[in-house]
């Protein structure tokens, strides 16, 4: 429910509501603006009678949501939200953000000269899997902690933050020492004991859309997010799955427009696991600019023929490089920037 107060409003009678909703055991949160004041009530609201919270002096107009997500709504939080990491803010019509780094770690050099690469082709943040969720179990799993010390290590030579999916609730200490922004990787976009556990911290959280989930599915996974009190979510499109068989899943564009009026929050695409294909990358990443993406995630490697994952959708560096500066253009094209550090 969202109640909208008079211009003026005083702050006693301001608490006074807040007092009373929250007697009733629902959240109250408020949003601030220059000349007037919104609060957004999370919880069983049901039992609210509009027309006796109408009447309040005080009070402008009640509306309900009819939508099931609450904190993640537009309507809840009219200002897009912005998520600063290290400096670097995402979101709003702050510079897109290009993360760029391997599939997985595969030691402290090549990490160290990946990250070196990504960013003087103007990255500005690695990405890089230690843990790896593999649908074999037979598959190269990742280097685990040491690999998440490789990357700490490129975070030292370079300045670069890191990006990096935790799979489990177990690691989070690990992960919240070392890491500065915490993927959910697609398989987990519906474990909820995991996304209540990065609820409950601050660390930005970068949540991966599931591989056959709708797009009000994924928004209420990052309301679980929201609701444990950590609000600083990151909403990532890497392709859904299809029919189709030239692509490794099907790129959907169409909700960075629907996920920018349905909610407050920044969404960046991945156009490496969508696509599955390096040669796909550059078309796709260009049109997710045009879309209206706050970012890209995408798998860069020095040696994609020998990677240990995913190397035939990674790019080279060079090709990294000259997709920046094609970004570039597609940016300034619809008034937007890329950042650079």
């Amino acid at each position: 429910m969202i109640i909208t107060l008079k211009k003026g409003a005083p702050q006693h009678e301001i608490d006074k509501l807040v007092h009373q909703f929250e007697a009733q055991g629902l959240q109250v949160n408020m949003i601030k603006g220059q000349d007037f004041n919104v609060f957004g009530l999370v919880g069983d609201t049901a039992k609210l009678d509009e027309k006796r919270v109408q009447a309040n002096l005080w009070v402008e107009n009640v509306q309900r949501i009819a939508a099931p997500y609450k904190l993640a709504n537009r309507m809840f939080h009219p200002e897009d939200t912005i998520v600063d990491i290290r400096g670097i803010k995402i979101g709003g019509d702050n510079p897109i953000v290009l993360i760029g780094g391997p599939c997985s770690v595969e030691g402290e050099s090549m990490m160290i000269e990946n990250a070196t690469k990504v960013k003087n082709a103007g990255g500005c943040m690695m990405r890089g899997g230690a843990y790896k969720p593999r649908t074999s179990p037979y598959a190269f799993q990742g280097m685990g902690e040491e690999g998440l010390k490789c990357m700490v290590k490129a975070r030292e030579k370079t300045g670069m933050p890191i990006v990096s999916e935790l799979m489990s609730a177990d690691k989070i200490d690990e992960f919240i020492e070392n890491v500065d922004v915490i993927q959910i990787g697609a398989r987990n976009m519906q474990n909820f004991d995991l996304l209540k556990a990065v609820g409950k911290i601050d660390k930005p959280i970068l949540l991966k859309r599931g591989l056959a989930n709708t797009i009000e599915e994924w928004i209420m996974s990052a309301e679980y997010i929201m609701a444990g009190g950590n609000k600083n979510v990151i909403l990532c499109e890497r392709g859904i799955r299809t029919f189709e068989k030239y692509t490794r899943n099907t790129l959907d564009l169409s909700v960075v427009p629907i996920i920018k009026q349905k909610t407050h929050l920044p969404i960046i695409i991945d156009p490496s696991h969508a696509t599955g294909d390096w040669k796909l990358i550059e078309s796709m990443s260009l049109a997710a600019i045009a879309a209206g993406a706050d970012g890209l995630i995408i798998e860069v490697h020095q040696n994609p023929e020998c990677a240990w994952s995913d190397g035939q959708q990674s790019l080279k560096p060079e090709k990294f490089e000259q997709l920046v500066v094609k970004c570039k253009k597609v940016a300034e094209a619809i008034g937007r920037s890329i950042y650079e550090g």
